[in-house]
């Protein structure tokens, strides 16, 4: 069921991501964040009401009430208007709480690669503190493509690979994910530049003419 959940968290991702670029609006975005958000906190309950008392199985659902949270709030936020600057803040527990989810997943899950999803988590939700909670607006684009591309890179794939019996934790796995997430972040201001959605043009006014 929490690949199931991974797998729309990665669709979601995507959305907002392509919402950060310009593309799609707060409240056109908002539906499918509020969507998997709820996802996000039913899941979790369900996966740690049937974990028989297990500490592993509860500590790996309880990360997943984090995301949950998030995408409620920003399915609200597009929806009232409301300001970001709370949803900000919380990223930045949930970017704390990432890095101990990370080492959890290495140390005593043994699942390398999913630490180190854990840190690229780490990354995005801190670029999303500093777009929200520090008015980094400037930042937009490049998270915009940093997000659609963890989307992508962190959830979608890896939530295709598990439920087609395809994935397989390893060293070597773990490093291209690490090589291809330092890379995102690496060209995520340059994409940016030609990912984003060109101003609007005032009414009235002929293309062209400033």
């Amino acid at each position: 069921m929490g690949t199931v959940g991974l797998l729309y968290v990665g669709a979601v991702l995507v959305v907002n991501g392509v919402m950060l670029l310009g593309h799609v609006s707060p409240r056109g975005a908002a539906p499918l964040n509020l969507f998997v958000g709820a996802l996000q906190v039913v899941a979790p309950t369900y996966l740690i009401v049937f974990a028989a008392g297990d500490p592993a199985r509860i500590a790996l659902a309880a990360g997943l009430y984090f995301f949950g949270f998030t995408y409620l709030w920003v399915g609200i936020n597009g929806i009232t208007g409301w300001p970001n600057e709370g949803l900000g803040w919380f990223s930045l527990v949930v970017a704390v709480a990432a890095v101990g989810f990370a080492v959890h997943s290495w140390v005593e899950v043994g699942d390398r690669v999913f630490g180190v999803i854990w840190l690229l988590w780490a990354v995005l939700w801190t670029a999303f503190f500093l777009l929200m909670a520090l008015h980094r607006d400037h930042l937009a684009p490049a998270i915009g493509v940093l997000a659609a591309g963890e989307g992508l890179l962190t959830a979608f794939v890896p939530a295709f690979l598990i439920l087609a019996g395809w994935w397989d934790d390893s060293w070597a796995q773990a490093l291209v994910v690490a090589a291809l997430g330092l890379l995102l972040l690496g060209v995520s201001a340059p994409l940016s530049r030609s990912l984003t959605a060109p101003a609007p043009v005032p009414s009235g006014t002929a293309p062209g003419v400033h």
